[in-house]
């Protein structure tokens, strides 16, 4: 909560993730559905001297120790253990049963029991089992009390009706978590094989250099005194050896920083497409140096994440082109758009494009998406064909 919020808001809150643990990210629904208890009070709308009034008893005071008894539980269901929320929600369930012979409506407990049942642990048939024997139970007292035939009718239909909404919502959810799971786990065997390819490039460059430079320090060590020219030779020897090693480690190291906008590109897909939002992308070989390298990589990953998490898309696309002069990445999508205010990270990405020369345009509209679109000039030494990498789209055409 801002600290800016009136004070009586911030102690709402406060109240209200005591409640209900803010980590299931339901924010005030659970409170607000509380609303439904208003039916326990709907009895007395109808005539007591009415067809029906004589068939649907209410009493206000077993009422009222109803809802005292079923608030506990409604909330123990939501930060309890599985076995907490079974028990709490049989609980409810022998409330609205029991309640039924002082309110008729008393039903609105069976239909809260109904919704967590779908959230109890096992498989669907186990809870669809557990579902059944709910409203059978419900039905049979019913009869027993003489209920009009439309109370249980309309209990089961909406029963049935809440039960596989908190199913599938219960199963996104789940799938969701198990593909954020896969998605780190992708990054994190990205990261293990990348420190694994790392290790081997520098022990295949560096070991037989430095071993030469070893047996040359050795010999011109031994002739220094016996033959001064043949020493200094050596000498000489090992420090170009020595050059030569650092260049190759310098090169190595850049084609390390430079993988990093494929390797945005390939998560970039996974994070979508398990979000069910295609990604398209199309790029010309572009020659990038390591420090524009990065930045386009990072705004590629603040945009992506941008899309996955506010703008409700089915498609993006991402390009990549360069002239002699700049690069220019852009990232679309048909998601609502929106025009609200940049948050840290477009701002994060806005300082680091123009930190480089470059600039960032963004345009966003209200249902018609968004366009990124990033342009870093292309410094001199990358125009006249330095060793700088290529940024294309070998090993991301399954991306595409």
């Amino acid at each position: 909560m801002n600290l800016s919020s009136p004070r009586w808001l911030r102690t709402l809150t406060r109240l209200r993730d005591a409640l209900v643990p803010e980590a299931l990210g339901l924010g005030w629904m659970p409170v607000l559905l509380l609303g439904y208890l208003l039916f326990l009070f709907m009895p007395v709308l109808v005539p007591s001297d009415s067809n029906w009034g004589d068939h649907l008893p209410w009493r206000l005071w077993p009422t009222l120790l109803s809802i005292v008894v079923f608030l506990p539980m409604y909330f123990l269901a939501y930060r309890g253990s599985a076995m907490t929320r079974v028990l709490c929600t049989s609980g409810i369930a022998a409330l609205g049963c029991g309640l039924m012979a002082y309110n008729a409506f008393s039903n609105t407990y069976i239909i809260y029991s109904a919704a967590f049942v779908a959230l109890l642990p096992g498989t669907l048939w186990t809870r669809l089992v557990a579902l059944a024997a709910l409203l059978g139970t419900y039905y049979g007292l019913s009869v027993w009390l003489g209920f009009p035939v439309f109370v249980p009718v309309l209990t089961a239909i909406i029963s049935v009706a809440v039960f596989t909404g908190n199913y599938f919502q219960s199963e996104t959810v789940r799938k969701r978590a198990e593909l954020k799971l896969s998605h780190e786990e992708v990054r994190r065997l990205a990261a293990l094989a990348e420190r694994e390819r790392i290790g081997r490039d520098l022990h295949d460059l560096l070991g037989h250099t430095l071993s030469l430079v070893a047996l040359k320090s050795d010999l011109a060590g031994r002739l220094i005194e016996r033959d001064p020219q043949a020493a200094r030779t050596e000498i000489v020897e090992v420090s170009r050896v020595a050059r030569d090693a650092l260049a190759q480690v310098r090169r190595a190291v850049t084609g390390i920083r430079a993988a990093g906008l494929a390797a945005e590109l390939a998560s970039a897909k996974l994070l979508l497409e398990s979000d069910g939002v295609t990604l398209r992308y199309d790029a010309q070989e572009v020659v990038v140096p390591p420090d524009l390298e990065t930045v386009l990589a990072l705004a590629l990953r603040e945009a992506v994440t941008n899309i996955q998490r506010h703008a409700r898309a089915t498609l993006a696309e991402v390009s990549l082109a360069s002239t002699d002069e700049h690069v220019r990445l852009r990232i679309r999508d048909n998601g609502v758009g929106s025009a609200a205010v940049p948050g840290n990270g477009l701002s994060g990405m806005r300082e680091r494009v123009e930190s480089r020369g470059g600039r960032l345009r963004i345009d966003s509209t209200l249902r018609q998406g968004t366009c990124v679109e990033i342009v870093l000039p292309l410094p001199l030494p990358s125009r006249e064909g330095s060793d700088a990498p290529v940024a294309s789209s070998e090993g991301i055409v399954g991306a595409t």
